[in-house]
């Protein structure tokens, strides 16, 4: 009856616009902790606690408030059947070639979750091996991953239980569909096979104690090999370095089968990495410390014998090519391939038999893709429909075809199979959406930030609209990780833009769109200047007249769900609505959970005395003043997110609520049993977004 009641109050406050909402009960704690002196209360540590009786309570309050305030809306019904009309529509993965066989994942339009198949040609039906919708619904069980040995015969695949990102992975026989009995248990990350398939690397930190599964610290990283048909507890310790618990490690053969390269990355560190390897046909396989001075990044794209290619960032922000001969790894002797450019050199790889360079450029944030030879020559340009993103062109050595998708704001996402030998492009597929995107435009513009610099901000719009200030508006963030964001497709914009709103999304410093130096301008003391870009670019769409406080609504997840929460701190008068998710809310206790710690080098080090003065300065919890007027807000969160915890969100959502001194609303959605995607299948995905939709809706009144 209680809830009821709640319904039919909320459905008149939102109705008239008026709100007068009771919060949830959090209690407030004595907790204080000293910072080198400085005394810094933490009234609701008590939320970290996820499984407690009193939060559990807490989260399903929060729910039932939410819940009772989105589902009113009107508007929210038709919102969620027009995301079902244009997710109705066939949806293919780019393939992959292994052996005989091109992978490829598919859905039919309103599947929950995508299958995983084969075709023996391009042309040819699809045979199905991975049918997730035929997991146990109660289990909550996702696709988490998929590896298919070099001839296509062997498939490692895994499952995620409630979105988290630990994973189980089992074996499987491709032309049988016969499981081979193997299960590897607790393991972040992927699987690589070994050249004769007779098994993987994977790598793996200590098993989690029991109840501790989605908080505990995960650190000293070790590489395995598994045997097929062994039990896991018989699996081969390939590499560890208890003296480095910071290091992530990564194992992957060569091409040809004669190297285990071992992939280093120092967190400690800002985006350096080393690179070490084993001759697996030398009789002491010792690891060979090939690149241990971390003193820049490498992606090693191949080898060609005993000549290691590799993309690299020494010497040269915007990357360049280099080749090391590893009998002479003095770097006298390394060879230079490509040199580096003007333009962002994102992506590289070696194909066509080992004679072509395919190097992905990006400036502006737009993608180029050229070709060059094995020796460095500029072969030609790949032509594109239009200016936008390319992902692709991954695959073996000897490959003589590759595929790739492109995309744009308004372009959905094409796939073409490239041939070496003819040098042309095919087109394979696109999506058939029930759409018509000829009504709509998009557009990059520059802004100038705070201390001068120029940003690029991508915008989609419907044709014809005013320039009056009367337009809804979202805009977009995420600026950090050196993440750059570019022009892509994505099917559930068509419905902000049908309900008459522009789209923003800034490239703004922290990401990559120029480079590791926009990176670094964003990174630990220079976080500042991240929020300000951001501020930036709601003050121009503001000043040229698209949209206006009233019409303005921020979103952003993740590292983005920081971004929001901070900006919505320094600047609450300046927006209409925000939509913080799965944000790192509390930047002095981050490192303390899960691969939090991974975080240092990009946010800093609350243990530092330096670093604790800068990170409390914007830190969205503590940041967060009494008797202040804030926006409309909906905070965002999974009670399985092991990647960022929900105790960030949980903690800033029940500050914030206290301190609201206007009669805003500030909801909290709580998914249960997800992870840091916020939802598993397509269903619960739509259901999510419509909230968040219909939450705008109402907030920046769209339905005048």
């Amino acid at each position: 009856m209680k809830s009821i009641i709640l319904l039919f109050v909320l459905a008149i406050c939102v109705s008239t616009g008026a709100f007068d909402i009771e919060y949830p009960e959090a209690r407030m704690s004595d907790q204080v902790d000293d910072y080198f002196g400085t005394l810094v209360p933490d009234s609701y540590r008590w939320l970290e606690d996820v499984d407690s009786g009193e939060t559990l309570e807490w989260i399903a309050a929060q729910n039932e408030l939410c819940d009772s305030f989105i589902k009113v809306i009107e508007h929210r019904n038709w919102i969620r059947e027009r995301f079902e009309d244009l997710y109705d529509y066939q949806r293919y993965s780019m393939p992959y070639r292994r052996g005989e066989r091109y992978f490829f994942t598919l859905n039919d339009g309103l599947q929950d979750h995508s299958l995983f198949c084969y075709r023996e040609t391009l042309d040819a039906e699809p045979v199905v091996l991975i049918d997730p919708n035929e997991f146990p619904i109660e289990a909550r069980l996702s696709l988490a991953g998929a590896s298919v040995t070099n001839d296509g015969e062997l498939l490692a695949w895994a499952t995620s239980e409630s979105g988290s990102d630990w994973s189980t992975w089992y074996v499987m026989d491709i032309e049988t569909k016969a499981a081979l009995g193997d299960t590897i248990l607790w393991i972040k990350g992927g699987v690589s096979w070994n050249g004769d398939n007779t098994g993987f690397y994977y790598t793996r930190y200590e098993e989690p104690e029991e109840g501790q599964e989605y908080i505990e610290r995960n650190d000293n990283q070790r590489i395995f090999f598994h045997s097929l048909g062994n039990s896991q507890e018989q699996d081969s310790l390939i590499y560890e370095r208890p003296d480095k618990p910071e290091w992530f490690l990564g194992a992957y053969e060569t091409d040809d089968g004669r190297y285990l390269t071992i992939w280093i990355w120092d967190s400690s560190l800002v985006r350096k990495n080393g690179i070490f390897y084993i001759d697996l046909l030398s009789e002491d396989r010792q690891v060979v410390e090939l690149l241990g001075d971390f003193d820049a990044q490498y992606s090693l794209i191949g080898n060609i014998g005993e000549e290691f290619y590799f993309c690299t960032d020494l010497d040269a922000p915007n990357e360049r090519i280099i080749c090391i001969d590893i009998t002479e790894p003095s770097r006298v002797n390394w060879k230079e391939i490509v040199p580096e450019s003007e333009e962002i050199l994102e992506n590289a790889s070696i194909m066509n038999n080992s004679e072509s360079l395919v190097l992905r450029y990006s400036w502006d944030a737009y993608d180029r893709v050229y070709l060059y030879d094995i020796e460095g020559k500029l072969q030609k340009e790949l032509e594109l429909p239009a200016p936008g993103t390319v992902w692709g062109f991954w695959g073996f050595q000897s490959d003589t075809e590759s595929f790739y998708i492109f995309s744009s704001l308004l372009h959905p996402g094409e796939v073409y199979r490239y041939d070496f030998e003819t040098g042309e492009s095919t087109f394979l597929w696109a999506p058939e959406i029930n759409a018509d995107l000829s009504g709509y435009e998009e557009e990059q513009v520059f802004f100038e930030s705070h201390d001068g610099t120029m940003i690029p901000m991508f915008l989609v719009y419907p044709k014809g609209i005013e320039l009056d200030g009367s337009n809804p508006t979202l805009l977009n963030g995420y600026g950090g990780f050196g993440v750059s964001m570019k022009p892509w497709f994505s099917t559930s914009r068509l419905v902000w833009l049908e309900m008459g709103g522009i789209y923003a999304l800034p490239c703004i410093r922290g990401g990559g769109e120029y480079g590791e130096a926009w990176h670094l301008a964003g990174v630990k003391e220079n976080r500042p200047v991240v929020f300000g870009d951001f501020i930036c670019a709601a003050e121009y769409l503001i000043d040229k007249g698209y949209t206006s406080t009233p019409k303005l609504a921020i979103s952003g997840g993740s590292n983005g769900g920081t971004l929001i929460a901070a900006c919505l701190n320094m600047r609450p008068d300046l927006f209409g609505a925000a939509a913080p998710s799965m944000g790192v809310m509390d930047m002095l206790r981050f490192h303390l959970f899960t691969i939090g710690w991974a975080w240092i080098s990009e946010y800093g080090d609350p243990d530092d005395p330096d670093e604790f003065e800068f990170l409390i300065d914007y830190s969205p919890y503590h940041n967060i003043v009494s008797n202040i007027e804030y926006p409309p807000v909906l905070i965002s969160t999974a009670d399985h997110d092991d990647r960022v915890v929900p105790g960030h969100s949980f903690k800033y959502g029940a500050r914030l609520q206290a301190a609201q001194a206007g009669d805003a609303p500030i909801l909290m959605s709580i998914h249960e049993r997800s992870g840091h995607g916020g939802a598993v299948g397509l269903s619960e995905s739509l259901d999510r977004i419509s909230d968040l939709y219909a939450f705008f809706w109402q907030m920046l009144d769209m339905g005048e």
